[in-house]
């Protein structure tokens, strides 16, 4: 089963201090579970803002959204992307190397 993870950068409205990406889910399931999962981050989101006023949401992909998150007194622009994982150095090879 594919491994997930759905991530928030914020890039706009923040300080240079706040701009890293932060794991916002972290999951094993199948392509459509994972897009549903991105948008329930999407919907839910808040940054570090204690009460949103406004919730914009502009779909980028189906792997992709452009959140616009109004508080009382600041606005903040997050991208929320859909990430899967494609490689580990620790896993272990599911074909044995050709020799």
């Amino acid at each position: 089963m594919p491994r997930w993870i759905v991530l928030a950068v914020p890039v706009d409205g923040v300080g240079e201090a706040d701009r890293d990406a932060r794991t916002v889910a972290e999951f094993e399931g199948s392509a459509e579970e994972a897009e549903s999962a991105l948008v329930r981050a999407a919907s839910t989101y808040e940054h570090s803002l204690w009460s949103v006023r406004r919730r914009e949401i502009f779909q980028c992909s189906s792997r992709s959204y452009f959140i616009r998150i109004q508080g009382r007194l600041s606005t903040f622009g997050v991208f929320i992307q859909l990430a899967e994982l494609v490689h580990d150095s620790e896993a272990k090879p599911t074909v044995p190397p050709i020799v």
